[in-house]
């Protein structure tokens, strides 16, 4: 199939679970287990990317504790993240993408709200693991939130915070022997309608992550 024919064909699904996005509800996510894992030497050695990935969905436990470890909340009297951010700009948000559909993650209340039904783990990459693998997270930028910075500057501490966070992530899939591989071939124009981004949002990566296969 060619390219085009490819992505006629994906949009259209895309549409699709976009205005079906109301059949989905929001996901209270258990709290995460802060007195789990390796020592942190140990999760430095086992740290690796993986291209091959069991479909077994993740428990929402396994979920939830990847999310805070991502970017959740480690300080709730000042709502500061386990991730920096130039500023505390806090302006990179994680788009949840899962055979079900697609949700943005809310650190603040730890949840997970919809965004779009139907399975668009395809479309967060041009390999084929995407869409076998249980977990895709996007990684996008609002450039909004960071105010008075120059557009080179907005790139730039962008590209670093989403760094920090997609880190967080590896870490924590070496601890719990999870497979993970973090992917900069996205297909933004198809993507970005298909979480309802404004065009000040940019998606700057995303992670794939699952059972090892």
């Amino acid at each position: 199939m060619n390219r085009i024919l490819f992505n006629i064909i994906l949009m259209a699904g895309i549409t699709a679970s976009v205005c079906s996005a109301q059949e989905l509800k929001p996901i209270q996510l258990p709290p995460p287990q802060t007195d789990i894992g390796k020592p942190l030497m140990q999760v430095l050695k086992s740290r690796q990317s993986s291209r091959s990935f069991d479909s077994k969905p993740l428990p929402a436990q396994e979920l939830s504790n990847l999310l805070w470890a991502a970017d959740g909340i480690n300080r709730p009297e000042s709502g500061k993240r386990t991730a920096p951010s130039a500023m505390n700009w806090q302006e990179v948000d994680i788009y949840v993408v899962v055979k079900e559909g697609a949700y943005l993650y809310d650190p603040k209340s730890h949840a997970l709200n919809p965004v779009a039904s139907g399975d668009l783990r395809e479309a967060t990459g041009r390999q084929a693991f995407t869409k076998e693998a249980p977990l895709n997270l996007v990684y996008v930028s609002d450039r909004a939130r960071m105010s008075k910075a120059s557009d080179e500057d907005k790139t730039v501490w962008g590209g670093a915070d989403v760094g920090f966070i997609a880190q967080n992530v590896y870490l924590y899939c070496a601890s719990q022997g999870l497979a993970v591989v973090v992917r900069g071939m996205v297909d933004r124009e198809t993507l970005a309608p298909a979480l309802k981004l404004r065009s000040d949002q940019k998606i700057i990566l995303a992670q794939t992550i699952g059972y090892p296969k």
